[in-house]
């Protein structure tokens, strides 16, 4: 069975930054590997495309340019917000705001984002939104493991929905 459309796709892979001699930043195997519906749309589009039409012991080496894994790095991404945003009860938690932490927070339209803290001064706070992997090329090697129709229950899953409607909601009873 080939990888596409609403196919249940289990890869065993290295990432590395910027080449096949890159950094390795992540490594799945056989025992715990990367496991997705494909099309869903929860994985990198040019990932996809890469893997598609790939089988079950196909092995796989690509590299995705930056603009087609996370982007380049997007300066107006980097805000100065002021300090006392971070206050919770009239006090600032500095063990938060250490150059480097990731701090889940907010958009004006309730959207979660997550920042880097860049740097911290007594009034402002320098927070860096794009994706920690923007500006880097990214190098996929590995191996598919398996491709087999995803059932119901994880098409609804991947879409975002859940099962705990009951049976009528497309899950399978």
């Amino acid at each position: 069975m080939e990888i596409g459309k609403n196919k249940f796709v289990s890869l065993s892979y290295q990432l590395r930054l910027n080449g096949a001699e890159g950094d390795l930043i992540e490594e799945t195997g056989a025992d715990n590997p990367l496991q997705f519906v494909f099309g869903a749309g929860r994985m990198i589009e040019m990932f996809e495309k890469k893997l598609e039409g790939l089988k079950k012991g196909d092995n796989f080496d690509f590299l995705l340019k930056s603009h087609e894994a996370y982007g380049e790095v997007n300066a107006d991404a980097i805000v100065d917000l002021p300090k006392n945003i971070f206050e919770v009860n009239g006090q600032i938690d500095e063990s938060l705001l250490k150059i480097g932490n990731m701090v889940p927070m907010q958009d004006a339209n309730g959207n979660r984002l997550n920042g880097m803290v860049i740097e911290v001064t007594d009034t402002t706070v320098k927070m860096d939104f794009n994706h920690p992997l923007a500006g880097d090329d990214l190098h996929f090697s590995g191996k598919v493991i398996d491709v087999r129709e995803a059932t119901e229950q994880e098409l609804v899953e991947a879409m975002g929905g859940s099962c705990s409607g009951g049976c009528g909601d497309g899950c399978s009873c």
